[in-house]
C-alpha cells in the first residue's frame, strides 16, 4: 500500500493536476485515475495561496491538520473505499464559522483568542461527506458591512481590479474561490454578505430559505436575517455544497431548523440542476433594483440586465427604503453575540465573553470603518423589546405577504435583478453602496446568484469588473432556482478567471501546513483602526 501511494505522488509530481478553476468531479476523476494524490491536491491549493494572497489579502489562517487529513485520504483512496460526496475537496470557512484546530475571529483583533471547542454543524457535515478543511477566510469585520476590511485581516481587494473591495462581508471567502484557493469556501449573509462577493467574483452563491441550514456555531449577528450559504465557480459544485450543508436538517440550537417540509428533507439538489427548460419558466425583472441613472459605474449593470424578460414595477421594492425602514439587525446583534459569547462551545484566553466586554475593551483595537460605532452605539441600548423593533417586524410580514402577492398576481417562477445597482465599489468607500439583497434577507427567501457580465475593461480590470445576477424565488425552491441558474448560465457563459490569478503556482512539496500572517497594517488611511 505504501508503495502504491509512492507511485501515485511520484507520477503527480511529474504531471501534476492544475487546480485552477478545478471542480469537485475534476479532482475526483483525477484521484480516481492515479492522476494526482489528496496530498497534492491540497498542496497546490496552499502553493497558490502563498503565492497570491500577499496581493489580496484574503486568507486569515489555514488548518494545521489540512495535509494530515490528506494524508489518510490517501490511504482511503488505496483501499478503495471513496464515496463520500466530498472526497479531499479543499473547503474555505469565512473566518466566523467555528472549528476545531482553528480560532474563530470573526476578523477582529479583540477575537484573535476565540478558540471553538467543537464544529459549528455545518463544518461537521462538510467533513463527514470527506471535505478538508483548508483555513478561514477575511471577512468585514464581525461581518457588520460589505466592504471585507479588517482590524485583523486588513482589506481584501478585488483580484479583477485591485482598486475594489471584493464586496462583502464575505469578501475574503469569494475572492478566494474566483482565485482558485479552493474549491468551495462558506459564508454567511445578513443583508447582502453572500451575494455581494459573488457578485464581484464572477461566482455562484446560494442564500437559503431561512431554517433550510442551521446557523449555530457560527458568530452571529441576527437571528431574523443570518443565513449560510456557499460559493463556488461551478453551479454543480454548489449544488452539492448546498446538499450538504442542509443535511444537517433540525437542530435545536437554531430552531429555525424546525420550519423545513417533511418533503424537503434529504434534497440531493446536485439532481435538481438538471431538465426543465427556461420556456417553461416565467421570470420578472425587478425594475426598483435598477439605477437608471447613467455612470460609470451604473450603465454597465443596467446594460448587461436589460435583456431580462418581465418587468416588475411595484414601487415597494425599493432596496434603500426596505433597508431603512425594516433591517432589524441592530435590535438582535447584542443579545445574540452575548449568547455566542458566553457559550460553553469557547475557550482560550484572554476574550471577551460578552457585547459589552468586546466593545469596552480599550485594550483591543478593531471596528475599522467609522460608521460601524454608530451601529455599536445604537446596538448597546436597542434590543427586541423596544417598541420599533415590534414595528419593523410587523413590517416584515407585511413584505413578505407582498412578495408572495407579486409572484401569484404575475403567476412569477423567479424574480430577477442585479445584486448591486452599480459596480463593487473602490477601496476607501465609506459603505457598500446600491446593493438590492435586503429583500431576500427580510422575507427569509432563497436567492442563488449567477454572474451575469462584465463591465468594459479599463486599465485596472483587464477583463473589466465581474456584475452578479440575483434569482429569487418562493421558499423552499431551490431545486428550481438552481435549475433557473444553469440555464441562464448555459445561455450565457460568462464565468472568466481573474487575470491576476490565471497562472499556476510552482509545485510544492509541504512538510507542514505553512502559517498565514493577515495584514492587518493593509487598511486604507481613510479606515484608521480605532479603539471603540
Amino acid at each position: 500500500m505504501m508503495e502504491s501511494r509512492v507511485r501515485c505522488a511520484t507520477w503527480a509530481l511529474s504531471d501534476p493536476f492544475d487546480v485552477r478553476e478545478a471542480t469537485i468531479d475534476g479532482v475526483h476523476n483525477a484521484l480516481l485515475t492515479r492522476l494526482t494524490t489528496c496530498r497534492e491536491i491540497v498542496s497546490s491549493f496552499i502553493a497558490r495561496i502563498e503565492k497570491f494572497n500577499p496581493v489580496v489579502d484574503a486568507i486569515i489562517s489555514l488548518n494545521p491538520d489540512a495535509l494530515s487529513e490528506a494524508d489518510r485520504m490517501d490511504v482511503q483512496i488505496a483501499s478503495g473505499n471513496v464515496t463520500e460526496a466530498l472526497f479531499c475537496i479543499p473547503v474555505l470557512l469565512k473566518d466566523n464559522y467555528d472549528a476545531i484546530g482553528m480560532n474563530t475571529t470573526g476578523g477582529c483583533i479583540g477575537l484573535a483568542n476565540n478558540k471553538p471547542l467543537v464544529d459549528a454543524p455545518t463544518v461537521t457535515a462538510l467533513k463527514n461527506a470527506g471535505a478538508i478543511i483548508l483555513g478561514k477566510a477575511n471577512l468585514h469585520e464581525l461581518a457588520l458591512e460589505g466592504l471585507t476590511v479588517s482590524s485583523l485581516g486588513g482589506q481584501t481587494a478585488n483580484p479583477y481590479d485591485l482598486t475594489r473591495t471584493a464586496g462583502g462581508s464575505s469578501g475574503g471567502t469569494g475572492v478566494s474561490i474566483a482565485a482558485s484557493f479552493a474549491i468551495i469556501g462558506t459564508g454567511t449573509d445578513t443583508v447582502n454578505s453572500l451575494r455581494s462577493p459573488a457578485s464581484a467574483g464572477s461566482l455562484f452563491s446560494f442564500r437559503p430559505t431561512r431554517g433550510l441550514i442551521s446557523r449555530a456555531g457560527v458568530i452571529p449577528i441576527s437571528y431574523t436575517q443570518d443565513s449560510l450559504g456557499a460559493f463556488a465557480r461551478s453551479l454543480k459544485d454548489l449544488a452539492v455544497a448546498l446538499t450538504v450543508m442542509a443535511s444537517v436538517g433540525f437542530d435545536p440550537r437554531d430552531n429555525a431548523t424546525a420550519l423545513v417540509p417533511p418533503e424537503m428533507k434529504h434534497t440531493d439538489y446536485s439532481r435538481e440542476v438538471f431538465g426543465r427548460s427556461l420556456r417553461e419558466m416565467r421570470l420578472g425583472l425587478v425594475d426598483g433594483s435598477i439605477n437608471h441613472t447613467s455612470s460609470p459605474e451604473t450603465t454597465p449593470v443596467n446594460d448587461i440586465m436589460a435583456p431580462k424578460i418581465v418587468n416588475i414595477t411595484e414601487s415597494i421594492y425599493n432596496s434603500a427604503a426596505i433597508s431603512a425602514a425594516l433591517d432589524v439587525q441592530v435590535f438582535e446583534y447584542r443579545e445574540l453575540l452575548d449568547a455566542y459569547l458566553s457559550g460553553p462551545e469557547l475557550s482560550g484566553a484572554p476574550r471577551p465573553l460578552s457585547f459589552n466586554e468586546l466593545y469596552t475593551n480599550n485594550s483591543g483595537r478593531f471596528l475599522v470603518i467609522p460608521s460601524q460605532y454608530a451601529f455599536v452605539e445604537t446596538a448597546f441600548c436597542s434590543s427586541t423589546s423596544n417598541a420599533s423593533y415590534f414595528m419593523a417586524q410587523r413590517g416584515i410580514q407585511n413584505l413578505t405577504q407582498a412578495l408572495k402577492a407579486t409572484f401569484v398576481r404575475n403567476n412569477l417562477d423567479a424574480l430577477i435583478y442585479p445584486e448591486q445597482k452599480n459596480l463593487v465599489v473602490k477601496i476607501g468607500s465609506p459603505s457598500q453602496a446600491g446593493r438590492n439583497g435586503i429583500l431576500a434577507a427580510l422575507t427569509g427567501s432563497p436567492v442563488v446568484t449567477v454572474p451575469a457580465g462584465f463591465s468594459p475593461p479599463t486599465d485596472d480590470a483587464p477583463l473589466g469588473v465581474p456584475v452578479g445576477m440575483e434569482i429569487l424565488g418562493r421558499p423552499w425552491a431551490e431545486g428550481l432556482l438552481l435549475n433557473i441558474a444553469r440555464h441562464v448560465s448555459d445561455l450565457v457563459p460568462v464565468r472568466r478567471m481573474p487575470p491576476l490569478t490565471n497562472t499556476s503556482a510552482e509545485p510544492k512539496h509541504f512538510d507542514s501546513v505553512p502559517v498565514i500572517k493577515p495584514n492587518s497594517k493593509n487598511i486604507p488611511a481613510t479606515y484608521p483602526v480605532g479603539i471603540f
